[in-house]
């Protein structure tokens, strides 16, 4: 029996077994007892008591049995047995002194722990330092009750008990706080002395469960000459130190945040093997982190090295920590130098389809590196590979098309999906959802996507005649690189997928087009949207033209005003030649079938007498557009209308006076340029009279 655990009370938690009852309440030595214990009802922030008071690790309030207890029992006294000095066998109602004197007991029993756990604490070293320290920090913490005269007088008396003694307190969960307080408040010559002093200490600081703490602050309060004191001290310990549970955070914030260009080639270098991590020196400068120069000058290595890699990163995917930022550029550094269709490709697209959870591919979405590994996977996979890494995106669509680097595996899912169909269920109806018309709560959503730096990217890359307009190079380069293996892993003609997504996307966004034309030209992005989306969708334009024409004889300030901008101006002129202009072979791209858009805001100009306003205006290449269009029946109208107005278009056209300010100060008339877009008109109708 002596191996079975004592049943513990449902009320108390208390142990059964010699433990006396507790006193009922109203037990006149209860209530002494809680009284007497001012400690027992504070209104102290539990977090902060439970670092700074001082009571022992045993103080868990609860009395147990003295020694004198266990003698009284063995000696039969007061052991819950019939007094036999009375004669009918039952106990006096009086309080009996053994009673009070148990409890007198217990309680001088708990005062001699405290006084043990306070004799151990003031045994230790700087244990007068420490407690002052901790002092001065808990009236520090509360910097808003705290102000700026007094906290400078606390700050230089902190660091007057610190100065010399640093590495004493910072391995201390409690302490080591303190050295945070003091760097967070110090001037940049404290923070180099408290670097100083932990110089050669760092590393070990990492591992601390709670030192690693400081070694972040003083990271991000620091200047240049702390990080090059602190970063090489993890020289040749990253391949240990990125798998140990609190290091490895640390090391990556260090990598990620921290870490010069050349810093992080060192740190990362080590993942090819003990070799790069002993032969290495800091002053090497042409040290570089890009395996395939590494393989390049030295090819015999490049078996040990690429399975030196892939056994560390197998052992952090193993271990469930794929969220470091060093593993993701490791895992691009191998994926690029492994073959089109090799073992070590297919093994790697397996490593990443392994994880069931999915974190690892969702870990990877939100970084430069990984958004890269998870485009070259779906690039090199098969239908089923491509199938299944899709899958662990399942309602993060939306999330992925507004980070800077997830939406970039969206345009490379479009690009190589066999199965449109696959894509518009999965991809396409989160992005802009599965009905036609979208509802209040989705347009919504798609506005505020059209207006976004990163999501309008996959709203308008299928549409998008210029994709240099919607991305940056590096974007562009990926995509090139996609669209190079996509030639021998995917069957469907590039043009064709093309044409089958956007009749899965058009229809919801000509809807939204047609229902929020006003919104959408308020901005230059919404004005881009509908440039891109009505000539590139793929058929039923006619709602969306007209609201876009009526804009024209819209009543709203704000609509009036957005139509002068140079977004709007472009918006009209590409709609007016029926398509975007192609930079490329120098032409206008005709979208098919024909807008017929020139005719449409014509009539709406012709309408409401707006046409010279128009052509006088910041509009007047719409007018000029006109003039240019394909197939626009009205050009001998408008010239007769242009004209008519001959002198307001000379008006708009001569250069008016500009007044400036000279270096001196003094008002100087400057010449500004007339209406470029009045000049071309003028021209027009004067060669047409000729």
């Amino acid at each position: 029996m002596a191996g079975i655990k004592r049943k513990q009370s449902a009320s108390s938690g208390i142990p059964w077994g010699n433990v006396k009852k507790r006193k009922q309440e109203g037990d006149p030595a209860v209530e002494s007892s809680a009284s007497s214990n001012p400690e027992a009802e504070t209104d102290s922030d539990p977090i902060i008591e439970s670092d700074t008071t001082e009571h022992s690790g045993d103080d868990d309030g609860v009395s147990w049995p003295s020694d004198d207890e266990h003698m009284q029992e063995e000696n039969g006294e007061d052991t819950g047995l019939p007094d036999k000095s009375h004669a009918n066998g039952h106990k006096s109602t009086a309080p009996a002194a053994t009673t009070n004197g148990v409890s007198n007991s217990s309680k001088e029993s708990h005062a001699k722990q405290k006084a043990l756990a306070q004799e151990r604490k003031a045994a230790k070293p700087n244990a007068d330092s420490i407690a002052r320290s901790k002092k001065l920090w808990e009236r520090l913490r509360r910097k808003s009750h705290v102000p700026l005269e007094e906290r400078k007088k606390l700050v230089a008396e902190l660091f007057d008990i610190v100065t010399g003694n640093v590495k004493d307190f910072v391995l201390k969960h409690d302490s080591v706080r303190v050295i945070q307080t003091a760097i967070k408040y110090a001037n940049r010559d404290q923070r180099k002395m408290i670097a100083r002093e932990l110089k050669g200490e760092f590393r070990c600081l990492a591992e601390s469960r709670y030192a690693k703490f400081l070694l972040g602050k003083l990271l991000v309060h620091g200047d240049k000459e702390i990080r090059d004191i602190i970063v090489p001290e993890f020289y040749g310990h990253v391949r240990r130190l990125i798998k140990h549970p609190e290091a490895s955070w640390i090391l990556d914030d260090i990598y990620r945040g921290a870490a010069t260009s050349q810093q992080k080639d060192y740190l990362l270098r080590e993942w090819y093997g003990a070799e790069f991590a002993i032969f290495k020196s800091e002053g090497e400068g042409a040290a570089t982190s890009e395996l395939k120069s590494i393989l390049a000058q030295n090819p015999e290595k490049r078996k040990p090295v690429m399975h030196a890699l892939h056994d560390l990163i197998n052992q952090l995917i193993q271990k469930k920590t794929t969220g470091f930022t060093m593993l993701h550029d490791a895992m691009r550094q191998y994926m690029l130098n492994v073959n089109m269709g090799s073992e070590e490709m297919n093994e790697f697209i397996e490593l990443l389809k392994g994880d069931e959870e999915g974190d690892l591919l969702k870990n990877l979405a939100f970084t430069s590196s990984g958004a890269g590994v998870v485009s070259m996977a779906l690039a090199h996979g098969n239908a089923k590979d491509r199938k299944l890494i899709i899958r662990a995106y399942k309602n993060l669509f939306s999330q992925l098309a507004y980070d800077e680097h997830g939406h970039q595996i969206i345009l490379v899912a479009f690009d190589v999906i066999d199965d449109t169909v696959l894509t518009s269920k999965s991809v396409l109806s989160e992005l802009v959802g599965k009905a036609a018309k979208p509802d209040e709560s989705q347009t919504e959503a798609l506005i505020t996507a059209v207006n976004h730096k990163f999501a309008r990217i996959p709203i308008l890359y299928l549409f998008a005649n210029r994709r240099e307009s919607i991305m940056n190079v590096t974007e562009r380069e990926l995509l090139e690189s996609v669209h190079n293996i996509r030639t021998e892993t995917s069957k469907k003609d590039p043009a064709i997928r093309r044409k089958e997504l956007v009749a899965h996307f058009s229809p919801p966004l000509l809807s939204l087009i047609a229902n929020n034309a006003a919104t959408l030209v308020q901005s230059s992005f919404g004005c881009q949207f509908m440039m891109e989306v009505v000539p590139g969708a793929d058929d039923n334009r006619e709602a969306a033209l007209k609201a876009i024409v009526a804009l024209v004889q819209s009543e709203s300030v704000e609509v009036a005003e957005a139509l002068k901008t140079p977004a709007a101006g472009r918006l009209f002129k590409t709609l007016v030649q029926g398509g975007p202009y192609d930079t490329q072979h120098k032409r206008v791209k005709m979208a098919e079938p024909a807008l017929g858009f020139h005719k449409m805001l014509f009539e709406a100009l012709l309408a409401s007498d707006q046409v010279l306003q128009w052509a006088t205006s910041d509009n007047s290449f719409v007018i000029v557009g006109l003039l240019e269009a394909e197939g626009f029946e009205n050009k001998e109208n408008l010239r007769k209308i242009l004209k008519e107005g001959r002198e307001v278009l000379k008006q708009a056209a001569s250069p008016s006076p500009k007044v400036s300010k000279t270096e001196t100060g003094k008002k100087k008339a400057k010449s500004k340029g007339g209406n470029r877009g009045s000049q071309l008109l003028l021209e027009d109708i004067a060669g047409q009279t000729t």
